[in-house]
């Protein structure tokens, strides 16, 4: 197991044959790839943290359950609430906030507070020849190089393997309720979240899930309470509404409900497409909605998978969307696109920026295939 950045990079430049990068392994998506495995569970530990800056920077193997309990002890957070696929695809490993940001691993806060690339001051990572690259900061006032941040987060691995990352935290929060809206379509759905979202009162998540509406409000005490109070008058035309104060939104980050389902898409459109995807799908599939409407995560157990995969790109990709294969089979998974299609100009870019960053073509080889 290595446990330095140096071990890490003499690993690479000695590498004759493709790697397959992994961390704590609760993020493995993609087709089953070959090669060589280059484990980073060992590369952990916080190698500094000011909250009076509202930064830490931690080593790429660190659980993310470590970094959230050190961030409690002084009342704060990672905003962009990462979400967990572990119970969903049965892992058994631990996510690792070298995952989180290679994935760039959203959950539903983003609707508010952004994505996790966002929180990103500066990065560690070792590139496809071995060669050690640090760009950005690890303050928030240090804004040199945030592009090549931002081009690391969500590249899954493909472009450099992340040792560190160094990122914006924010204050924890006093108070969280919930407004519940029950038995709603997914277009009056989608009509309630918009309403609430563009609303003065500062919702920070908005899924459908079970049938029913569901709107954080976060913040001070007095705050919640007036703002929540508020919305429920505003949005009363669409259906009987309570508050749920210990509404559990890891529901709907991991999308639990589709745990233990053989099948499970995670799809991105327009909000106001969320419905036609919805209407599309055939009766035995299960669905919730997160970010308004945008992110669907579709599941299902049996059927032809392959050409159920197949109609759902074609349809979102006709919505300018994208769908991804997050849990299958490894033969489906082998014998389809496991990522949506990319333009022929994205194409073009992409692989000139894979020439750059990883000429030898061996990291994560074939996985955005």
């Amino acid at each position: 197991m290595l446990e330095t950045e140096a071990e890490v990079a003499e690993f690479i430049s000695g590498a004759t044959q493709p790697l397959i990068i992994r961390g704590g392994g609760t993020r493995s998506v993609g087709r089953p790839l070959a090669g060589d495995v280059l484990e980073l569970s060992g590369l952990s530990g916080v190698t500094l943290y000011e909250p009076g800056a509202l930064t830490i920077v931690v080593r790429s193997g660190t659980p993310v359950r470590e970094i959230e309990d050190l961030l409690e002890t002084e009342n704060q957070r990672l905003a962009f609430e990462p979400y967990d696929l572990s119970g969903l695809s049965g892992a058994s490993g631990i996510s690792t906030i070298g995952g989180v940001m290679a994935t760039n691993a959203s959950g539903p806060r983003r609707i508010q507070a952004g994505a996790a690339r966002d929180y990103a001051l500066g990065v560690r990572f070792v590139d496809g020849t071995g060669t050690i690259i640090k760009n950005g900061g690890r303050v928030m006032k240090n804004v040199t190089g945030y592009d090549l941040v931002k081009l690391m987060m969500g590249s899954r691995g493909t472009l450099g393997v992340l040792t560190e990352v160094s990122l914006k935290v924010l204050p924890g929060v006093e108070q969280t309720t919930t407004l519940v809206i029950k038995e709603v379509s997914p277009h009056k759905a989608v009509s309630a979240m918009s309403r609430a979202l563009s609303s003065p009162y500062e919702v920070s998540g908005a899924a459908w899930i079970s049938g029913a509406v569901w709107l954080r409000i976060e913040g001070f005490s007095a705050s919640v309470a007036y703002r929540a109070a508020a919305l429920q008058k505003v949005l009363s035309t669409f259906g009987e509404n309570y508050l749920m104060p210990d509404a559990d939104w890891s529901e709907v980050r991991d999308a639990k409900p589709l745990h233990g389902l053989d099948n499970v898409w995670r799809v991105s459109v327009k909000p106001s497409d969320g419905p036609a995807i919805l209407n599309a799908l055939s009766s035995d599939c299960q669905t919730l909605m997160d970010w308004g409407g945008g992110l669907i995560w579709v599941g299902n157990t049996g059927g032809d998978v392959c050409a159920i995969h197949n109609a759902l790109q074609a349809h979102t990709a006709v919505l300018g969307g994208h769908a991804t294969l997050i849990k299958a089979s490894e033969t489906v998974r082998s014998s389809v696109s496991i990522f949506q299609p990319e333009a022929s100009d994205i194409v073009l870019l992409s692989s000139q920026l894979r020439a750059r960053f990883d000429p030898r073509q061996i990291l994560n080889r074939d996985l955005l295939t």
